[in-house]
């Protein structure tokens, strides 16, 4: 799996033009499913998202987590992360997962990262969404749990 992401002080996603997800203080993170990933990558990207210590201390250095900081996910489906742009200017999908399995991986990340104590708000799976966000520092990281 991979994953795009930014500390912010607040972000939001509409759905189809209705907001389906909310959060102040946290993580928005951009989710995309790989067409070789399991259960397995789903906990370890929750566990590597909430326990990222990317907030700062008091002395100004990166070095608490969201549970530190009591900081929520706002989680969007994206499976472009896949987008593979090698051999043009048209991206190929063919490394993203089939939308009934992804969906479902991108439901075990949320869950994975519910029970480890952070609320998560996310966007609707397989619809045009909206985000907005303001980035904290700013702050993006990229993770994949394939490398």
């Amino acid at each position: 799996m991979r994953a795009v992401v930014q500390r912010v002080t607040q972000a939001e996603v509409l759905s189809e033009g209705e907001l389906t997800g909310k959060i102040a203080l946290g993580s928005c993170v951009l989710v995309g499913v790989g067409s070789e990933d399991d259960a397995a990558d789903a906990t370890a990207l929750a566990d590597k998202v909430v326990n990222l210590r990317i907030f700062e201390d008091d002395a100004g250095k990166m070095n608490k987590s969201l549970r530190d900081v009591g900081g929520a996910v706002l989680a969007v489906s994206q499976f472009t992360l896949f987008g593979d742009t090698s051999r043009g200017r048209r991206p190929s999908f063919v490394g993203a997962m089939e939308p009934v399995r992804a969906e479902a991986l991108f439901e075990a990340f949320c869950t994975a990262c519910r029970g480890l104590g952070v609320r998560v708000e996310t966007g609707r799976f397989r619809t045009h969404m909206a985000v907005s966000l303001t980035n904290d520092g700013p702050v993006t990281l990229l993770l994949d749990t394939r490398k």
